[in-house]
């Protein structure tokens, strides 16, 4: 990256002389010194200086939509791993802890994948299951992998009907100008189920846990970092996944970051209520109250397309929607989203505002609906929980975070919302 004028450090007088001979001098070295006492000079007064300021920049790695770099659902991320580094996309994911990337061989990877390639990494090592960082990824016990110097082999469910398999190892992971010596991570070398739901390309595990980013990470981004989704229908890797408290917007607003044991990944936040237009809407008791027993509450995730309420919640969400909305023609349903209109019978609809304690969130149009591209066709990019063991979760997912700074502070327990355009 080119330096601007106004921080190089070395300047310089020009001096053109009679027979048009150009010399250059050096401004701090306008009287008779030594070459040892003018290096030694030049370092003291102007290397001090440089070096806070190439400290004081933020790390900032680029990000993208998967649905038009790999037609996958995810935001992924612009990476590399080993030594000499390999570029991978790796999809973001606020939800996971383990890092995990398709390996060669892999013979049952999407073709789409940029499978990384340890043979060509002078720094690759694979972890024993004698290593203490197997247990932290549920690997197989020694006595399964032919003893102590056997692979740290796992199996991991993802997306509920697709699995990979995997051995644990470790390598240097870049990320924008930093580089994380021996990062452990999966190594992918199976995929069983339907791949489909799969990242194709890997994934950077973001969350609370041992396993994740902020934890391998140490103190070198003091437990914060923010991201930027652009469009999803945004071509290009203008987002960006911001590391450490420096660069972080100064306007934005926070909520408490709630904990739960029993799902000790996951960002939870006090959802205390939705307003869609002006109407606070009636919800049932406890549609949106935290409970660790249960895993019930609400969770901030970017590995969820559109945002999920229980299905109770919704309902009377959707409802208020259509009352003002108002579509003469009725709601039809497309897929996942089921109140669908025509945009030439409704030329304002209702705002949504996620009511989060601390701060009330209200969604741009953008954030609340999907647009049809080949007809006058919009529908709410909402939906109920799905009927499983995550009826009782909501879930303020990517499409809603679109255009938006969110700020992650786990070691203040705390995630800020601000507006920003990184379309």
């Amino acid at each position: 990256m080119a330096i601007p004028h106004a921080f190089l450090p070395l300047l310089f007088l020009l001096h053109l002389s009679a027979a048009t001979e150009l010399r250059l001098f050096h401004s701090a070295d306008l009287h008779s010194r030594s070459p040892l006492e003018s290096a030694l000079a030049l370092a003291g007064a102007a290397d001090a200086s440089r070096l806070t300021f190439l400290s004081s920049k933020p790390t900032s790695v680029p990000l993208a939509s998967g649905q038009q770099v790999l037609q996958s659902s995810s935001y992924v991320l612009r990476t590399k791993l080993g030594f000499p580094p390999q570029q991978i996309l790796l999809a973001l994911d606020t939800s996971a802890d383990a890092t995990w990337a398709p390996c060669s061989p892999c013979s049952s990877c999407p073709a789409a994948a940029s499978q990384f390639l340890p043979a060509n990494s002078s720094t690759y090592a694979s972890l024993p299951c004698s290593s203490s960082w197997c247990p932290q990824f549920k690997g197989q016990a020694c006595a399964a992998v032919a003893g102590p110097a056997g692979p740290c082999a796992f199996t991991q469910t993802y997306g509920g009907d697709a699995s990979f398999s995997a051995v644990v190892v470790q390598d240097s992971l870049y990320l924008a100008s930093d580089v994380l010596p021996s990062y452990v991570f999966g190594c992918v070398n199976a995929i069983d189920g339907n791949a489909a739901n799969l990242p194709k390309q890997g994934l950077l595990g973001l969350g609370r846990g041992p396993t994740s980013l902020l934890s391998q990470s140490g103190d070198l981004y003091q437990g914060v970092f923010s991201y930027c989704l652009p469009s999803f229908k945004s071509y290009y890797f203008s987002g960006s996944l911001r590391l450490g408290p420096l660069g972080q917007p100064k306007r934005a607003r926070f909520a408490p970051l709630l904990k739960n044991p029993h799902r000790p990944s996951l960002y939870y936040v006090n959802l205390v209520g939705v307003t869609v237009g002006r109407v606070q809407v009636a919800v049932p008791p406890d549609s949106f109250a935290f409970d660790p027993a249960t895993g019930s509450g609400t969770v901030v995730d970017t590995g969820t397309v559109i945002s999920r309420f229980v299905a109770p919640a919704y309902a009377a969400i959707r409802d208020e929607f259509r009352r003002q909305a108002n579509a003469s023609s009725g709601y039809t349903s497309l897929g996942a989203f089921d109140t669908c209109f025509s945009t030439n019978e409704v030329a304002t609809p209702p705002s949504v505002t996620l009511r989060l304690e601390g701060l009330d969130l209200t969604l741009p149009v953008e954030n609340t609906l999907v647009h049809s591209s080949a007809t006058p066709l919009a529908c709410l990019a909402m939906a109920a929980a799905p009927a499983n063991v995550n009826a009782v979760v909501n879930v303020i997912a990517s499409l809603q975070q679109q255009n938006l700074r969110v700020v992650v502070d786990a070691a203040n327990n705390r995630v800020g919302f601000a507006r920003e355009l990184c379309n």
